[in-house]
């Protein structure tokens, strides 16, 4: 059903998820600069999913997790192996699979990646209150959950 301004009442949402994607290409943009060690986005976020999530992956795993190709996941962890960061293994109960281990030289990475940040975080919260962040928190947090649990039906 269209509103008053001939616009269907989807377009607030479609609104919503435009600014999300340009702020998506922004802090990805931001962050890159910020990365230490040649990090990419990519390879700094399968570090933080080794700390956030779980201690071990198969590369399968990792690329559902992120929504990209088998091969483009493949291509990221041989980047990170190649840094020592990730330890890409065998599976010793399956002679097809492999298991990915974030190694201690990656967790001191991607420590590293979190403090060469914090100046642009310190910035925008100069910019925009703390208040302001939390107060979009839960929103954000349930959408993202929506949306992950819908990419399963």
């Amino acid at each position: 059903m269209a509103n008053s301004n001939d616009q269907p009442e989807s377009a607030i949402a479609f609104q919503f998820f435009n600014e999300i994607g340009i702020i998506s290409q922004l802090a990805t943009n931001a962050l890159e600069s910020c990365l230490p060690d040649g990090l990419t986005s990519s390879q700094f976020g399968v570090l933080n999913w080794f700390v956030r999530v779980d201690t071990e992956a198969t590369p399968g795993r990792l690329a559902t997790a992120f929504m990209v190709t088998k091969g483009a996941m493949t291509n990221t962890l041989k980047r990170l192996e190649e840094k020592g960061f990730v330890r890409v293994r065998p599976d010793e109960h399956s002679g097809r699979r492999k298991l990915v281990t974030i190694t201690a030289k990656g967790m001191r990475a991607r420590t590293n990646a979190i403090k060469s940040v914090d100046p642009l975080l310190q910035e925008l919260l100069t910019e925009f209150s703390k208040p302001d962040f939390a107060l979009s928190l839960p929103f954000l947090e349930s959408i993202r959950t929506y949306l992950d649990e819908r990419r399963y039906r």
